[in-house]
């Protein structure tokens, strides 16, 4: 028995949608990963989502998709990130994404508006300047 296997091998990847109803990420709970399979954050119990270096991004909702306030009267602290999960082999197809319920101006869709607060752990304007 092998126990080294791949976490991601043999799980089914839940498409994250944006609010045009395009899968922009996928959430192998509790890793999420880009449309390319490099992993951009993770999910917490509580539906917070973190970006790979532990800042607050959002929540997921039921849909799934990840949307924040616009004003964020308090700032959650950062938390320390797991440990980078392997890459993902991105699904071929993808199912049409389920009717979403409308937003207000005072929500932001993550995804579709502020991207680049999940990024990978090797781009983002927070990322270590090598030496």
């Amino acid at each position: 028995m092998n126990n080294n296997r791949n976490p991601t091998q043999h799980v089914s990847a839940i498409p994250v949608y944006d609010s045009k109803g395009n899968a922009e990420a996928f959430l192998v709970h509790p890793y999420l990963y880009n449309r390319n399979g490099d992993w951009i954050g993770w999910v917490t119990q509580q539906k917070e989502v973190y970006s790979v270096l532990g800042s607050y991004v959002g929540f997921l909702t039921d849909e799934p998709r990840i949307l924040r306030t616009r004003v964020n009267e308090t700032s959650k602290p950062n938390k320390k990130p797991p440990a980078p999960p392997p890459r993902l082999p991105v699904p071929a197809t993808v199912p049409l994404a389920p009717m979403m319920r409308e937003i207000t101006y005072s929500t932001v869709d993550v995804l579709l508006e502020e991207p680049e607060l999940l990024h990978t752990l090797d781009s983002g304007e927070h990322r270590q300047d090598l030496d």
